[in-house]
């Protein structure tokens, strides 16, 4: 029988490795779930759930092991927000490229960056007329580089890539300058959904930033409380987001 001294370090050089082997924000996610093509519409409403304030159409598929995805909202309004994100798909995520667009009520774009992963780079603009910027810059972005869509991918493979109740990742963000920051999703526990006629017994997530959100002015605009309600399941599902729709703090509900 060994002795409590050597099970002692046995646990240390355990919990040592285990520390060791914890991914970084940078790190692809492994991948425990397959993705598909996928296609779909869903309503958005307005944050008490009351008014319909506009549709979410979603497109996915995969070819070649590459996964495309493109997500667009578009809003009773006339503004829309879309994301397009392609990432190879195996035992991890890993990103590729992408891109967000935001067009005012008119559809003119007001924020168009394009994000490649794998060059490092980030080049688009942001505003109108005397107040457009553009952009052209060379950034390290690792391939656990989150955004639009694979947020939600992170999310349904959180148990496999958690350390302890969060799983940490990087993103490329519009503020609406493209801002690179890390961001963590976080376990806080077992609720109930009400929806008519039905209650589910769903876990809470929350998404924000990793920094001290409260001394940047920058990251208050882009971070105001973000929910995610999921269905526990093989695999999980989302039954309600509720969060904003883009750096401009406007809440929507999508249940």
């Amino acid at each position: 029988m060994a002795s409590s001294t050597a099970l002692a370090v046995l646990a240390i050089f355990a919990a040592a490795t285990s520390e060791a082997a914890a991914r970084e924000a940078g790190d692809p996610i492994a991948v425990a779930w397959t993705e598909g093509d996928v296609g779909g519409m869903q309503r958005i409403l307005s944050p008490d759930g009351e008014t319909t304030i506009g549709y979410v159409e979603y497109h996915q598929r995969v070819r070649d092991g590459i996964l495309e995805t493109v997500r667009v909202s578009r809003f009773s309004d006339g503004s829309s927000d879309e994301d397009q994100a392609d990432a190879r798909l195996g035992k991890t995520l890993d990103a590729l490229r992408g891109r967000s667009i935001i067009r005012d009520v008119s559809g003119q774009a007001i924020v168009d960056l394009t994000i490649d992963v794998a060059g490092g780079r980030i080049t688009g603009f942001t505003g109108l007329g005397e107040d457009r910027e553009t952009y052209d810059e060379h950034v390290q972005l690792p391939p656990g580089t989150y955004w639009g869509a694979l947020i939600f991918i992170v999310l349904r493979n959180f148990d496999e890539n958690a350390s302890g109740d969060r799983v940490v990742f990087h993103t490329v963000a519009p503020t609406p300058q493209p801002r690179s920051i890390d961001l963590e999703l976080v376990r806080e526990g077992s609720t109930t959904l009400q929806q008519p006629g039905n209650r589910l017994d769903v876990t809470r997530y929350a998404l924000r930033p990793t920094i001290n959100w409260l001394i940047d002015p920058i990251i208050q605009r882009i971070a105001p409380a973000t929910e995610f309600l999921v269905r526990p399941g093989a695999p999980p599902a989302l039954a309600r987001f509720k969060g904003p729709r883009n750096y401009g703090g406007e809440e929507m509900l999508l249940e």
